[in-house]
Formats: C-alpha cells, sequence, structure tokens
C-alpha cells in the first residue's frame, strides 16, 4: 500500500538498473509516549502508533556516505528567541524529506527492492546518512532572510511569532509567500494558527517564558522505578531533556 501510494506520488518511479539495491520494510509510524500496564501490572513507557512508513536498510549505502556536518539550531538558543512574544503561528511541513529532490545522478542508489519489484527515489528517503543535514540546510536557504528575525526553522517544524497580532499576520503571510515561491507543502492538519502559546520540542512557550510540556512530565512521573542499567539510562534520558529546569543536574 505505501510502495503504490509512493509510485501514484511521483516520489519513488520503477527501475531495471540493480547495481544498488537496498532491502524494503513497512515499520509503524510512532507519535508521543504513553504509560500503559503489561500482563504483570507493571508501567511500562510505550510510544504511540499512528501510522506506517516504509523503512529502507541505507547501511551500506550510508557506510560509503561522507558526512555531511551541517548543524541543527541550538534548541535552547531558538527557545529562548521565541519566547516572550505574544502570539505564534505553529507551520508543519508535509511529508518534509520527500520533498527535496535527489539529484539524478544519483537517484540509483536509493533503489530498493519489494515484490513489487525494484524502484528508486525522486525524492529523498528517509535513512539516508546526510538527510537530515541536507533538509536543514534546505530549510535554511529558503529561510535565511527570516530565521531569528520573525520565525525558528527545526527540520519541518515552522514557528512565527510576532508581539501584536498585525505584525504576526504579516509574518505569517511572508512566510506562507516564500512557502508558494518554493513549492514547500505544509500539513495544515497539523499546523496551529494565531494562538498565545505552543509546544516547541517538548517546551511550551509563550509570553511568559519557557515551561516543560505538563504530558512529558506526567509520563515521567509514570515512569517504573529503574531495577537495572537500561532502565537508569532510559530515566536520565527522559529526566535529562529538561535539565535546564533542574538545579545542579549534571
Amino acid at each position: 500500500k505505501e510502495v503504490i501510494k509512493f509510485l501514484d506520488a511521483g516520489i519513488i518511479y520503477p527501475i531495471s538498473d540493480r547495481s544498488w539495491v537496498s532491502l524494503v520494510q513497512c515499520v509503524l509510524k510512532k507519535g508521543g509516549i504513553t504509560i500503559v500496564e503489561n500482563e504483570r501490572n507493571e508501567l511500562i513507557p510505550t510510544r504511540i502508533v499512528t501510522d506506517w512508513r516504509i523503512c529502507i536498510d541505507y547501511r551500506k549505502l550510508n557506510k560509503a556516505t561522507r558526512k555531511d556536518h551541517f548543524p541543527l539550531p541550538f534548541m535552547d538558543q531558538m527557545l529562548d528567541r521565541l519566547t516572550g512574544n505574544k502570539f505564534y503561528y505553529f507551520l508543519d511541513g508535509n511529508s518534509g524529506y520527500n520533498q527535496i529532490v535527489v539529484a539524478p545522478e544519483d537517484q540509483h542508489k536509493t533503489i530498493f527492492t519489494c515484490p513489487y519489484g525494484t524502484s528508486t527515489f525522486r525524492q529523498m528517503p528517509f535513512g539516508l546518512y546526510n538527510a537530515l543535514a541536507t533538509f536543514q540546510r534546505c530549510m535554511m536557504a529558503i529561510f535565511t532572510d527570516m530565521v531569528e528575525n520573525f520565525v525558528e526553522v527545526f527540520m519541518d517544524d515552522f514557528s512565527i511569532f510576532g508581539n501584536t497580532y498585525d505584525i504576526c499576520l504579516s509574518n505569517l503571510a511572508k512566510v506562507l509567500k516564500r512557502c508558494e515561491e518554493t513549492n514547500l507543502v505544509l500539513n495544515w492538519e497539523k499546523c496551529h494558527f494565531m494562538v498565545k502559546e505552543g509546544i516547541v520540542l517538548g517546551h511550551n512557550i509563550s509570553k511568559k517564558g519557557i515551561e516543560v510540556d505538563k504530558e512529558k512530565v506526567d509520563v515521567i512521573e509514570r515512569l517504573p522505578t529503574p531495577m537495572n542499567v537500561k532502565g537508569v539510562k532510559s530515566f536520565l534520558g527522559h529526566a535529562g531533556f529538561y535539565r535546564r529546569f533542574i538545579k545542579d543536574f549534571s
């Protein structure tokens, strides 16, 4: 079903060249984390399944790939710039990676095999070593004159801000115009318009400042007591995400 959807959308196309072939499987697309009881009445953190995603094993290709060191924004600095504003828009890119075109001379390297034969990607797939850096570079190139002024970009999440209704509306118009000019498609179902607070990278931002996401804190509070090294690492990973709010957290 996912392969047919990609074929119909033009994201992939059939190809007979098999010089580069990777295996494919469909994995569950996971959402947020909730706590459920297992058969022994133990509370276990579990990710919510929302959909299916094509997952291709590009490990061999990635081993032959030179690392792209383009950086992601520093989260703390980005959150500090976002806070203190009266109005916000939060926009979400629609299947962001798949909006980036793979260079024609490199498309054959993304070939994968499935029951329908071999196909290759016209648009950038998940799983490539430098996909994250490539996507962030593209977004920064598109919004370079807007970033840090009235918009923050972290992958396919766009946060627009302003201290008055009219200014924020004007900023939104500029961003949407740029999206139209660059054929950047948004997922309207995940967009939030003209709000006074919202969740960005697991933090609640507003004019008042930065706060923790109460839903994530509830998950941490309900985590079972760690019984081994893996459990301790898991707990520290959850707690460490909010280290800026915890005094003397090392």
